[in-house]
């Protein structure tokens, strides 16, 4: 999907669920969130649901609500997209917590009866970089990590936080090379 696509589908969620009484407030992360932000250009295939917001308690967005997994199948047999295109696939991350913070720095879009929050530039990079360190520099994660152009500052406290979700020797190994291919050489996070 391309953002425009990606904004018409979320605008017919919003629709849908008003017309059924429905409410929902979700946290979006990924090469979702980043396009709607306009912060990349490449499509992506899926707009991803971190965390459940009611009030102000985030939970985990696993499992989806019948009412909202209902919806977004849907909006998607609607608009020829497939029946995942928004799910809650890294929504584990809740168990070890979203970066001090988060709540504060996402940009909030509301479209009829659904509010997103949308991880800002700093989350996306501590996420992207988690992520990469996983799935390795030719993934598209690494890709969209060095498109977003973060400084050695943005990346080191992304770092931090990607230590206190896996302090592995393993992960920070992993971890120091993919610092060092985007230019930031340290021994140690």
């Amino acid at each position: 999907m391309h953002r425009k696509e990606l904004v018409e589908a979320l605008t017919v969620l919003g629709e849908v669920l008003q017309e059924r009484g429905e409410a929902y407030d979700l946290a979006i992360i990924g090469g979702g969130a980043l396009l709607l932000l306009g912060l990349i250009e490449r499509p992506t295939k899926d707009l991803d649901i971190v965390a459940r917001i009611e009030g102000d308690s985030w939970t985990e967005a696993d499992p989806l609500p019948e009412p909202l997994l209902s919806a977004i199948v849907e909006v998607a047999g609607a608009l020829d997209l497939p029946d995942n295109w928004l799910n809650a696939g890294p929504t584990l991350l809740m168990r070890f917590g979203l970066e001090e913070g988060f709540s504060a720095r996402a940009e909030v879009r509301t479209f009829g009866s659904l509010t997103i929050r949308i991880a800002g530039r700093r989350d996306q990079v501590a996420l992207k970089l988690y992520a990469a360190v996983d799935q390795g520099p030719r993934s598209r994660h690494f890709a969209d990590l060095q498109r977003l152009g973060p400084g050695e500052d943005e990346l080191l406290a992304a770092a931090l936080w990607c230590r206190s979700h896996d302090p592995s020797a393993g992960f920070l190994e992993m971890l120091l090379q993919a610092l060092a291919a985007l230019g930031v050489q340290v021994d140690h996070v």
